[in-house]
């Protein structure tokens, strides 16, 4: 019981220690009244058409990494169809094709061959083109000289001029009136869209031409051996297993990938 008492007179006298240290109601120093201050000038709106502007070209002027390589995948994307429509290797390969078929060889070379060849026959016969697109529009664009539309424009001549050389008159003139567009005044006036057509159908008409010519020794040498075969009475053997080996023989003799390559060649070089 005493020790009870002891420890509520502890607890009283601890509770009124911390009343007498605890911080008074009222302050110790005098409140200082804010002076009020002016307001700020307020800034001035921007100026209309002074937003946010992109800037797609480098400090000298020459398009950013990141726009060279879109362009970059973009072309790769269009290659393709600019290759088939644009360049020599359409004609290139249907020829190419033709002489196969007219060897009676459907599968040999193949085509991973004859578009391989192709495709380096067309970069040897574009070779200037390219060079001149290189020259005249890349490189002045890549250098920030030439804005994208100026490259465009004079990147595209050399190609106009290329396939207005090798497009006859007659195929333009039917894509012309087929478009239902006025008569140019000048070839250089006719547009892609209208040239392209054009020259893809004198390419294929002229593609046709060498296969024909390719075709009728060849075919010479089938009538021969049929003949033979008929006269022997060996009508159930198959010509072609005769024949073959007689045209292969002939097409090395004339060394006929040669004289093609030289045809095809030629047919631009003097165009």
């Amino acid at each position: 019981m005493a020790a009870l008492v002891v420890v509520i007179v502890a607890a009283l006298i601890l509770l009124v220690a911390s009343t007498s240290h605890a911080s008074p109601l009222v302050p110790t120093e005098p409140i200082v009244p804010i002076v009020p201050v002016d307001p700020a000038v307020p800034t001035p709106a921007a100026t209309p058409g002074a937003g946010l502007t992109v800037e797609i070209n480098g400090p000298n002027g020459a398009p950013s990494s990141a726009i060279v390589t879109l362009i970059g995948i973009t072309l790769l994307s269009v290659a393709p169809a600019l290759l088939l429509m644009m360049t020599s290797f359409t004609k290139i390969f249907v020829v190419l094709a033709m002489t196969r078929n007219a060897l009676a060889l459907p599968s040999i070379p193949p085509n991973q061959v004859l578009a391989g060849l192709a495709l380096f026959l067309s970069l040897f016969i574009m070779a200037p083109v390219l060079t001149d697109i290189n020259t005249e529009a890349l490189q002045p664009y890549l250098n920030g000289s030439m804005t994208f539309d100026d490259a465009v424009t004079t990147g595209s001549e050399p190609l106009r001029t290329f396939m207005l050389a090798h497009t006859r008159q007659e195929d333009l003139a039917l894509m012309v009136r087929a478009s239902d567009q006025p008569n140019p005044a000048n070839p250089a006036a006719v547009s892609l869209v209208t040239l392209i057509p054009a020259f893809m159908i004198s390419e294929l008409r002229a593609a046709f031409i060498i296969g024909f010519v390719i075709f009728i020794p060849f075919l010479v040498i089938d009538l021969v051996v049929s003949a033979a075969l008929m006269s022997m009475g060996m009508m159930m053997l198959p010509p072609v297993m005769i024949s073959l080996p007689f045209k292969i023989l002939l097409f090395i003799l004339v060394d006929g990938w040669g004289l093609i390559i030289t045809t095809l060649v030629n047919s631009y070089r003097g165009g």
